[in-house]
């Protein structure tokens, strides 16, 4: 040990963030270990490292009995006080045992704490960092991939995107850059994994926070969202003020700002809706883009009864029903859906 080590300690304690004291405690600990293992003993020994100077000393420590039976931790009452008359029952006896080529034990002992201890520290931080980040977006490269697991290189770490958070159809491929919704942040062993998604609703919230400059700042308010990732979604959006259009917002001069989301999530289509406190208007709105005849809402079944003209039908229910599905899960409501001439013909069954 010398000035210099001293100093190298003091300056990564300043910038990893991490106690002086912390450090030194830790080569103290692991310099004790050492010593036992390297000079084959179970002698109790405290190491002394002088924080100004570098100096180091090793200690063995001594318990004061009346009559020592372990050599190795006891000291007979009468031998500690030919030492020193002031030593009672008790006591502890330090004696120095430093052997004369402990440096270079204790050199390398003290690197591998620092080194051990910087890794920890880093750890911590990058935990907080990134736990503080959940359920925000990221910006990150696809460093490798392992199987069906997706690795996405951040800032200082690594990230994973899992399987059931991919989306159907994307391709990932290394060096491409991507943006993710921090899904979770766990505490493992080897450090935090950090869970990323693609498919998850969150993402499309946060791009729209992103994108669009009035759901940001609060003026026009994201009342609802349905996502089925890689497809289509809807949202639902509204605004207090009567002179703000709301789904213009979203979709920004010629479509600009809701096609750079649609770019982000590769092709998603996206419906923007606008919200009415009124049930009826918005399950009308919510089927976009088919157009409605009438709603007639059953608060008691929690049923939205929709007609729609005959050459509608198809359009309202979607592919593999899709477009009622999420507007279902838009509004809140369950949608049943009719044409014009299943309801005439069924006026005309019951008035027969």
């Amino acid at each position: 040990m010398n000035v210099d080590f001293i100093q190298a300690i003091h300056d990564l304690a300043e910038e990893r963030g991490i106690e002086e004291a912390v450090l030194f405690e830790a080569i103290e600990a692991a310099l004790s270990s050492a010593y036992k293992r390297n000079f084959g003993t179970s002698q109790n020994v405290k190491i002394d490292i002088n924080r100004a100077t570098g100096e180091m000393h090793v200690y063995s420590q001594l318990r004061v009995v009346e009559d020592a039976q372990d050599t190795l931790a006891e000291i007979s009452l009468a031998d500690a006080k030919e030492i020193s008359p002031t030593y009672e029952l008790d006591d502890i006896v330090l004696q120095e045992v430093t052997p004369r080529d402990f440096g270079r034990i204790a050199a390398q002992t003290a690197k591998q704490v620092v080194v051990q201890r910087i890794r920890e520290a880093e750890r911590v931080q990058i935990y907080d960092e990134y736990t503080n980040r959940e359920s925000d977006i990221i910006s990150g490269v696809v460093s490798h991939i392992e199987g069906r697991n997706i690795f996405v290189e951040l800032n200082k770490t690594e990230a994973i995107l899992l399987p059931a958070e991919q989306v159907i159809g994307e391709v990932y491929r290394p060096g491409e850059r991507i943006k993710a919704y921090v899904l979770e942040v766990k505490r493992m062993p080897k450090g935090p994994q950090i869970v990323l998604s693609r498919s998850h609703p969150g993402l499309l919230k946060r791009l729209l926070e992103l994108e669009v400059p009035e759901i940001h700042d609060g003026v026009v308010e994201l009342k609802g969202l349905a996502r089925e990732a890689g497809s289509r979604s809807k949202i639902a959006v509204y605004s207090r003020d009567a002179n703000i259009d709301a789904v213009g917002a979203c979709v920004g001069p010629r479509g600009m700002r809701i096609q750079a989301i649609v770019n982000e999530l590769r092709g998603e289509k996206i419906d923007v809706i606008a919200f009415d406190v009124a049930p009826e208007q918005f399950v009308a709105n919510a089927l976009s883009p088919a157009k409605v005849t009438s709603v007639n809402i059953d608060e008691a079944n929690k049923i939205a009864h929709v007609v729609v003209p005959d050459y509608q039908l198809s359009l309202a229910i979607g592919k593999e029903g899709q477009n009622a599905r999420l507007a279902a899960k838009l509004t809140g409501w369950k949608i049943d859906i009719r044409s014009e001439s299943q309801v005439n013909l069924k006026t005309e069954e019951v008035d027969e």
